[in-house]
Formats: structure tokens, C-alpha cells, sequence
């Protein structure tokens, strides 16, 4: 960072939901590229010297990472940026460039910093790139109490420096990439550490950075999540669909739309929409010209599209009754707690103190409460509490949900609390 650049972030830091000391401030300048755009690293040649160059570089490495989502299936990696003290900036395409396990390895002992890390993991893990160590800014200011955690307003509020807007949902497998693209992908990186720091001596003032610490290392050491059970019952507007022969054509028509997608590389909503599914579940249409009267199914659509959806809708309609799906995914915890009150009135208390407890903790410490402690973690307490309530006790349960010791500290005694309240 230049002098300039640390003097307007002195003066723009200030405390979470701090107002600005006047009612008119000044513009916030717009962020620059201290080297300019570097060139995209898209063969196996530039590759190495990006790799030597990170390798050779000192301190923190930011990284970010885009995707295609809404435009391509799944969720791979189409640019990964990278910004190194001693290094500069890099720009390197993953589909030139399909393995980065050599650079993950040269900056693997390095902390990463990643804004929302969580969502960029999986596709750089893909690539041959795992953290051992990392710095999250975004959830660094969720604990600071920031209530924008965005990358573009924690910038500006904490360096005051704006980025620039309007790429983020862009198509990124799109080759060339435009400038202006590349411009801001390398701007993303650009004061990446610097704003790990200013979080990290704010975390600091409010006695909060050992909790960052813990979180951060939770999500290094975390697993990939297991593929999702049942994926199709996530449809949108699955709510409508009651019968099990509806359902088993939601479940047919999203099998169908997920392998079309995947053959041709494009998300499944652009192959056929939630709604349309929903729409030919509800109607069980008896053939494709009826299909072709739904909506979803219109005269744009070719008639071997058709014959293909409605054979999955017949593929549903001649299935056996003991070969359609149950009604609802078996429940792996307890159940929705809007039906605590008739199952079990003693534990939809309960629940109801330990929110409320919950609650207050999270509003005096100045954070989210679902980073206080997750709700999920709450229900299973709250459903299956300790025959004997005590903070050891839930401490251990809190423990066994994957609760870290600072959660534990904080919130052990008010459920505890909570729990001997409805015992009593």
C-alpha cells in the first residue's frame, strides 16, 4: 500500500456501526491496480514462473477465485487471482491450467486470505490448491460486528477505498476474458491483506481474534461436504407437490435436466426452470402436447425436448406404488420446530429460553447469533438435553456438534441456564 493509500485508511477506519462524523463525506476514491492488469497465466510455462515468484514471496498470500455459476453445471473454478508481498498480482486460468497443486504446494505453509472462504474452497480443492492455514474476512467482520461483510463495503468502510461493481455474476468460463473483467478480478486481491489486517488489530481491540482464530481453523481442517441426499427435493416450489406420483416426477424430470446439463456443461436452470418441473408434476400431463400447454414447456420448445420430458413424466407415471418416493427425507435430528409445541410442549420451552438467551448473548457481544452458535446445534440441545443439565455436561454436547471452545465458553452457561429454568 502506498503513503497515500495508509493515510486515507487511517483516516477511514473506524468502529462497526460508527456513523460518519459528518453528514456529507467525501468521495471515496476508486481503487487502482498498483501494477496494472496482469496478464492471464494460461500455459504450463508461466505457470512455473508464478509458482517460483509465490514461492520466493513473503508474508499472507490473498486469493479469490471466480466461477460461472447460473452460467456452466457445477461449480469449477474459470480464474483464480492471487496477490503476494514480494510476487505482485496473478491472474491464472484453471481451464489452460487445469492443476495448481504445485502453487498450492508453494504457498502451502503461507496463511491464505480469502473473502468468504467457504464458497471457494471446493472449487480451488478441485485444482489442486488446500490451505493449511487461513484468514476469513468476511466472517473476521461478522465477529467484529460489521453490518455489511461484503467485500466492496468492508474495503471501503475499513480502508476507504471503493471497488469497482458489476462483474461479480458475469459469465467467467466467457474466453477472452474482457479487460474490465480481468481488471476487476485483480482488484479483489488487491487490498486483500491489508484488509485481513485492519480486521485482525479490530478483532484485537474487542478481544474477539482468538475466536477468529478458531474459526478459521475449523474451516481449514474441515472435510468436503458429503454429497447431498435426495438432491431433487431441494426444487423450488417443492412445497406444492404432496402426492408421492408427483413426486416422483420432480424426481424424474430434475434426474433428466441434471444429465442434459451435465452432458453440455450448463446449469440446470437453464435447461429447464424449477417451476416447470413443478408445473408438470402438479398436472401429470398424459402426453407432449398437453406438456407443451404448461408453462415452462412453450412453443420455443422443440418437439424431441418434449418427447424427452414427457418420457420422464412416464417414466414416473408407470412406477409401482412401493417404487415411489416417501413423502419426506428421513429425519436425521429434531423435527421443525414450528411442531415442537404439539410433540413435546416441555422441549418447544426449553427452546424458546435458550433463543431468547441466545439472542441477548449475540446482541451484547456484537455478532450474528448463528456465529455465537449455529440454531441447529440449539434444536438438538433443546430436543435431547442432558438428563442431568449442567455446564460440563452441555459443554459436552455443545462439544459433539462440532461447537469450538470459544462457543462453548460463551454459551454454555445461558443454556445450561435455560434448561434448569424449564426444569424447574
Amino acid at each position: 500500500m502506498t503513503d497515500a493509500q495508509k493515510t486515507a485508511a487511517d483516516m477511514t477506519l473506524r468502529a462497526p456501526g460508527d456513523s460518519p462524523p459528518d453528514s456529507r463525506p467525501a468521495p471515496v476514491p476508486l481503487l487502482e491496480p498498483r501494477e496494472g492488469i496482469p496478464p492471464v497465466t494460461a500455459t504450463d510455462g508461466a505457470l512455473d514462473r508464478i509458482v517460483a515468484a509465490f514461492a520466493a514471496g513473503t508474508g499472507p498470500v490473498a486469493v479469490d477465485a471466480e466461477r460461472a455459476s447460473g452460467y456452466r453445471y457445477g461449480q469449477r473454478a474459470y480464474l483464480v487471482q492471487l496477490r503476494r508481498e514480494g510476487a505482485g498480482s496473478a491472474l491464472i486460468d484453471p481451464v489452460g491450467c487445469p492443476d495448481l497443486s504445485a502453487l498450492g504446494e508453494a504457498i502451502g505453509d503461507a496463511e491464505w486470505v480469502l473473502h468468504a472462504a467457504t464458497q471457494d474452497l471446493p472449487c480451488l480443492r478441485d485444482i489442486g490448491m488446500v490451505p493449511t492455514r487461513l484468514f476469513d474476512t468476511e466472517l473476521a467482520g461478522r465477529l467484529a460486528g460489521f453490518a455489511r461483510v461484503g467485500l466492496g463495503a468492508m474495503v471501503e468502510n475499513v480502508l476507504g477505498f471503493a471497488l469497482e461493481k458489476g462483474h461479480s455474476a458475469v459469465d467467467w468460463s466467457t474466453r477472452p476474458l474482457p479487460e474490465p473483467w480481468l481488471r476487476y478480478a485483480a482488484l479483489d486481491v488487491e487490498l486483500l491483506v491489508d484488509l485481513r489486517d485492519a480486521l485482525e488489530e479490530e478483532l484485537e481491540q474487542q478481544g474477539k481474534l482468538e475466536w477468529a482464530r478458531q474459526e478459521f481453523a475449523a474451516i481449514a481442517a474441515a472435510p468436503p461436504p458429503p454429497p447431498r441426499k435426495d438432491p431433487w427435493r431441494r426444487t423450488s416450489g417443492m412445497h406444492k407437490v404432496r402426492r408421492r406420483r408427483q413426486m416422483a416426477v420432480v424426481r424424474e424430470l430434475w434426474t433428466a435436466r441434471d444429465q442434459v446439463a451435465q452432458r453440455r456443461d450448463i446449469s440446470p436452470g437453464k435447461v429447464l426452470g424449477d417451476a416447470a418441473i413443478v408445473e408438470a408434476a402438479l398436472n401429470l400431463p398424459p402426453n407432449s402436447h398437453a406438456l407443451a400447454a404448461l408453462p415452462g414447456f412453450g412453443h420455443r420448445m422443440g418437439r424431441r425436448q418434449l418427447e424427452q420430458w414427457q418420457a420422464a413424466v412416464d417414466r414416473a407415471r408407470a412406477l409401482a406404488e412401493n417404487e415411489l418416493p416417501q413423502p419426506g427425507q428421513p429425519l436425521n435430528g429434531p423435527p421443525p420446530p414450528r411442531s415442537w409445541a404439539d410433540k413435546d410442549p416441555v422441549a418447544a420451552a426449553r427452546l424458546s429460553a435458550a433463543r431468547a438467551a441466545v439472542t441477548a448473548l449475540a446482541e451484547d457481544l456484537n455478532l450474528p447469533q448463528e456465529n455465537l452458535i449455529t440454531p441447529d446445534t440449539v434444536r438438538r440441545l433443546c430436543w435431547e438435553p442432558p438428563a442431568e443439565p449442567s455446564q460440563e455436561s452441555v459443554a459436552e454436547v455443545l462439544r459433539g456438534h462440532g461447537a469450538r471452545p470459544w462457543q462453548i465458553e460463551q454459551v454454555a452457561p445461558i443454556l445450561t441456564e435455560a434448561l434448569l429454568t424449564d426444569a424447574s
